[in-house]
């Protein structure tokens, strides 16, 4: 993964073989595309109205921590939601009710943390629409959040909302496997909202035209201990020394950089997204804290002898953003 981030982000020369490879990307993403306009392919529209969270490009911007925002500000709205999601990681295939005590290795990691975040209904599945259907039917759910699902045509959707790192963007602008980019930049044009993720201090970036550009920023505040649950600490409790700073999320150098910016001192372990850590990768010779993601969390068993602590993050955005979405999902009930 380093080696991506060096070619996709950084400037490093894009090898020959990817450069072969993009073509061929294009290709295919054009073919599927117009199978679906052809109607080859059908798109299942659910009973409820479907809110789709993605991003255009490959790795980590900040979907999750936007679903469970979201997620909570519909509730908040009167509105009964719940979360589907492809579980990615896990084993199981679906359609599978997560709990917030399932297992990552059945459920994926993403997915028992939203369970655990919201307390909401969250079902996984290859096809989102039989994840859909299972919440709607057995479980009450009135509007659907659909976590990394813009490029998941075979689910219809009433509201898409694209997310940008405001950082990395678009990275060198070819797409994968030259590239990060799923889809085309101007597919941002077509979507109902676009999300930039962006750290305070950040250079205000929005894409030209299109869509409602809406800033977020996802912070931190506090760290709780894995090994000794209930006890908790301001993060600035952790200045003025050395931490190991452990993730295995797509895109690790935004966490660190929120932990740098809040004055910790870091010496940084970064994993591939999604990665199993084990104990292994939380021991060091040393007695600092080790302080690791809310998503890798969930996948941690062992931390004995391990100074573990857990950050959760939480997104911010303006409040007047889920009152669009409440209106906009009113009216696509309205006109279904």
């Amino acid at each position: 993964m380093e080696r991506l981030d060096r070619i996709w982000y950084e400037g490093e020369p894009v090898p020959a073989w990817m450069g072969l490879l993009e073509p061929c990307y294009r290709a295919l993403l054009a073919a599927r595309r117009s199978l679906y306009r052809l109607g080859v392919f059908r798109s299942t529209r659910l009973s409820v109205p479907v809110v789709v969270i993605g991003n255009i490009t490959a790795g980590g911007t900040g979907k999750t921590p936007l679903t469970i925002w979201l997620a909570r500000e519909l509730e908040a709205h009167g509105w009964h939601p719940g979360v589907i999601l492809r579980g990615y990681g896990g084993s199981e295939r679906g359609p599978f009710l997560v709990r917030p005590d399932t297992a990552a290795t059945r459920a994926g990691d993403e997915a028992v943390l939203i369970a655990r975040a919201t307390a909401l209904p969250v079902a996984i599945a290859a096809r989102r629409a039989e994840a859909g259907r299972l919440l709607a039917t057995d479980h009450g759910c009135d509007v659907l959040v659909a976590d990394d699902g813009l490029q998941h045509w075979a689910l219809a959707r009433d509201v898409e909302i694209a997310v940008v790192d405001g950082a990395r963007r678009f990275g060198n602008g070819r797409m994968l496997p030259a590239g990060p980019l799923r889809e085309a930049p101007e597919r941002l044009a077509r979507v109902d909202f676009v999300v930039v993720n962006r750290s305070r201090g950040e250079s205000d970036w929005q894409p030209e035209g299109g869509a409602p550009c809406v800033p977020m920023h996802v912070t931190g505040g506090r760290a709780f201990s894995l090994a000794r649950p209930g006890e908790a600490r301001p993060l600035s409790a952790f200045g003025g020394q050395r931490v190991h700073a452990v993730a295995a999320i797509g895109n690790p150098e935004r966490y660190f950089a929120m932990l740098e910016g809040l004055g910790l001192s870091l010496v940084r372990h970064a994993h591939p997204d999604h990665a199993r850590l084990s104990r292994a990768d939380l021991y060091f010779d040393d007695s600092l804290p080790v302080l690791v993601t809310e998503k890798d969390a969930v996948k941690i068993k062992d931390v004995e002898g391990v100074d573990v602590w857990v950050v959760p993050v939480a997104a911010e955005l303006p409040g007047g953003f889920a009152d669009e979405i409440h209106r906009a999902l009113h009216a696509s009930k309205a006109s279904a």
